[in-house]
């Protein structure tokens, strides 16, 4: 794919390699080469994976040619006119059913259309198009609003991989391709650095945790291809040396016949340094911290005396408590600004040195000092969420969410001869932490054996033996 290589040579380039680099010459001679063939003048055409509009509009920035950037608008310009032709799962599984500036939500192939929205986005800013921006934008937020799960996940259909309709997000029949997870991550990235709304970075958080990172195994010879958020029958171990179909196993894989996400997982995480810490375009002094882990920061600083060094460290063991120490190593003889983001599901309660924070983020600003630290507390209680009601597969189910992460009832965790689907949550109960981390819910057993019909009258116990209802043990979601 010209896209995935082009995007490889652009991190030479910013990491200081220069032009005579072997893979930037390559890169730089196909991107020609697409620019020659599918130019103005030359064949008007599409690509069937939208992702090259976002490589050029990279390869744009890194070298300041500004035919890639109108070569990447020329494809933005080219979707939705049906030069693909007709397909299986139509038209929208390649993009090509409705123009982007016509289009209201994500539909079709998932990664096809979050690739597409990173591309017109970058290319919008890049040409300062903020009506192109405010579309894309509208599509991602409709597109979160109605087409999201809990996880972040998007996609909920395995034929063709693809979006379905609004508030289709069956549990045991979820997509959520680890790519989708991924590409949706460089949209709220994106849209993050153009709009500064914290809820896009809230958004990267969540997938990240609930998608991204657990994809692969602890080991890293494995991972998931799709991620249902609901499994009903015991998963098949896997062959190592063996293709495994991409969604026919609920366990991870060794190899899928398609392997596109351990790559692209591995680039993700080795660019997240780069995605946890902005500085202001009008201020270079001020900082913001978007992804909450242990770090250090060091940048230079304008001063009326020069450029003077501001390093400062983030200590935490987040998400496992919510506890974060900002300490300043070295500060400039000037005013700077460090701001920690604030997740949205603890604006309640999040307090910076003792004092509640509202909003998106918490801020530490005048002139620091080295050695002194700032401490944000973030609420980490265990909370109970309800989805949407037209969200039909899931509704009068709750989720159990902590911090960032959303937890899972695993059957291994529970009493023994104590199935999930006879799980039910205590009415009014609420969850809390134990004293070794784990979240314990409390839960009572209603016994697949006393249900003898799966209906009843509203309102009535029909269809469950006398005494059927009983308490159980707490179970816990580690």
């Amino acid at each position: 794919c010209p896209g995935h290589l082009i995007q490889a040579a652009v991190a030479r380039l910013r990491t200081g390699f220069g032009s005579d680099d072997v893979i930037v010459r390559i890169a730089l001679r196909n991107a020609d080469h697409v620019c020659q063939t599918f130019g103005p003048d030359g064949q008007v055409a599409v690509g069937g994976h939208p992702e090259v509009e976002v490589a050029l509009v990279e390869l744009y920035r890194a070298t300041g040619e500004r035919r890639y950037l109108d070569q990447a608008q020329l494809f933005l310009d080219r979707r939705g006119h049906g030069l693909l032709g007709d397909w299986e799962f139509g038209r929208e599984y390649f993009q090509d059913a409705t123009p982007i500036r016509e289009e209201t939500v994500a539909r079709g192939h998932a990664v096809r259309a979050l690739y597409l929205m990173a591309g017109a986005i970058d290319a919008a800013m890049e040409r300062g198009d903020t009506e192109l921006l405010e579309i894309v934008r509208a599509q991602y937020d409709r597109t979160l609003a109605r087409r999201t799960y809990i996880t972040g996940g998007m996609g909920s259909r395995h034929e063709g991989e693809a979006f379905g309709e609004d508030f289709e997000l069956p549990a045991d029949r979820s997509y959520c391709e680890t790519c989708a997870g991924i590409a949706s991550v460089m949209v709220a990235w994106r849209l993050l650095l153009a709009t500064g709304e914290t809820s896009y970075a809230d958004v990267i958080e969540r997938t990240l945790y609930n998608v991204v990172a657990t994809s692969p195994s602890a080991e890293g010879c494995s991972f998931f291809y799709a991620n249902p958020l609901q499994v009903r029958v015991p998963g098949q171990e896997s062959t190592p040396n063996e293709l495994s179909m991409r969604s026919g196993s609920s366990l991870r894989a060794a190899w899928f016949e398609v392997s596109c996400c351990p790559t692209n997982i591995a680039r993700t995480l080795a660019s997240l340094g780069g995605a946890s810490v902005t500085r202001s375009t009008q201020d270079p002094a001020s900082l913001f911290i978007h992804l909450l882990s242990a770090m250090q920061i060091r940048t230079q600083v304008p001063t009326d005396d020069g450029e003077q060094e501001l390093v400062v460290s983030l200590e935490t063991d987040y998400p496992v408590s919510g506890r974060l120490t900002l300490r300043v190593e070295q500060a400039p003889s000037c005013p700077v600004s460090v701001s920690v983001r604030v997740p949205a599901w603890t604006w309640s309660g999040a307090r910076l040195d003792g004092a509640e924070v509202s909003g998106g983020y918490a801020v530490v600003s005048g002139v620091l000092s080295a050695g002194e630290t700032h401490v944000l507390e973030l609420d980490m209680s265990p909370r109970l969420t309800v989805p949407d009601p037209r969200i039909d597969a899931v509704r009068g189910c709750v989720a159990v969410e902590r911090g960032p992460l959303v937890l899972c009832a695993e059957s291994v965790d529970l009493p023994e001869g104590m199935s999930l689907d006879e799980i039910a949550l205590v009415p009014g109960a609420a969850p809390a932490i134990a004293d070794d981390g784990a979240v314990v819910v409390p839960a009572r057993r209603v016994p697949e054996a006393a249900r003898r019909w799966p209906y009843s009258e509203a309102g009535s116990h029909q269809g469950c033996e006398e005494g059927g209802d009983q308490p159980a043990e707490v179970f816990d979601l580690p």
